[in-house]
């Protein structure tokens, strides 16, 4: 069987932490969201909006292979 992967695409200000290999990027298996963070040096604060498969997630949930996570930094406003 395959190593589980995921997709990951971080935007603006987190673009800097992404990954060359973002489109199949390789987990192990129970990887939650903040396994990732942390393997990709992302101050988990930076983590702010987080959608796996463009559904709300935490820092917490479980990723799967074929998972698409998307992370958003906080976003400044006026």
């Amino acid at each position: 069987m395959a190593n589980p992967e995921i997709q990951i695409k971080l935007f603006a200000t987190l673009n800097k932490f992404a990954p060359e290999n973002g489109d199949h990027y390789p987990i192990p298996d129970d990887a939650t969201v903040a396994d990732v963070v942390t393997a990709l040096s992302i101050p988990k604060k930076e983590a702010k909006l987080i959608f796996i498969n463009n559904t709300r997630a935490d820092l917490d949930s479980l990723l799967k292979s074929g998972d698409r996570l998307g992370i958003f930094p906080p976003v400044g406003g006026g």
